[in-house]
């Protein structure tokens, strides 16, 4: 004797676009992983090149491709025979668009490389200029026989001034070197209380 079934099993989907945003979106997720794991497995069994270039409904890109999406697009746009003159305008905006692009990003990164380079002569400037006025910091073999002159008296002068001040504080510890005797006051030995 069978007992009837509790679920009614695995239902055909009816394939019409999903409506509520959030189911959309987990069926997405789910299928695309699915579609990118099938086409990982068809390009490592069989050895082939493809390429797989995927919208999400948020519009953000996704791509698989073995050995790589471009060269995957490379080599098919070079297979392609040459333009038909009939489609030359809709191909002909459609270059001149990725170009204007490419050119915007150029002239960007440009004009960022400027703001750089101004930027790193600013700092060589604001370095040489430090460098200018704190120069017994810069290295030895660098300084001119004037400075060396000025450093040469400014290390006696420390040397002078540094040994009075050792001179000084063994003065005074000298002088203070008196026996510290312990006290014992109203406390006996243990420190109980008045010995009596």
């Amino acid at each position: 004797m069978t007992t009837p079934k509790k679920t009614k099993g695995r239902q055909k989907i009816e394939m019409t676009k999903i409506v509520d945003q959030k189911s959309l979106a987990v069926t997405f997720s789910k299928r695309h992983h699915g579609l990118l794991s099938k086409a990982n497995e068809l390009s490592t069994l069989c050895g082939v090149d493809l390429a797989i270039i995927i919208f999400s409904p948020t519009k953000k890109p996704i791509s698989f491709g073995h050995p790589s999406v471009e060269a995957i697009i490379d080599r098919y746009l070079e297979q392609l025979p040459p333009p038909n003159p009939s489609m030359s305008p809709f191909m002909e905006s459609y270059r001149n668009a990725n170009i204007q692009e490419l050119s915007r990003q150029l002239t960007n990164m440009t004009a960022q490389l400027d703001v750089e380079k101004k930027t790193a002569e600013e700092l060589d400037r604001i370095k040489k200029a430090r460098q200018d006025r704190n120069w017994w910091d810069a290295p030895i073999e660098t300084l001119s026989i004037d400075q060396l002159e000025k450093l040469k008296v400014g290390m006696l002068e420390l040397k002078k001034n540094s040994e009075m001040q050792a001179e000084r504080l063994m003065a005074e510890a000298a002088n203070t070197t008196t026996p510290i005797i312990p006290r014992f006051g109203s406390a006996g030995v243990d420190g109980a209380g008045p010995s009596t």
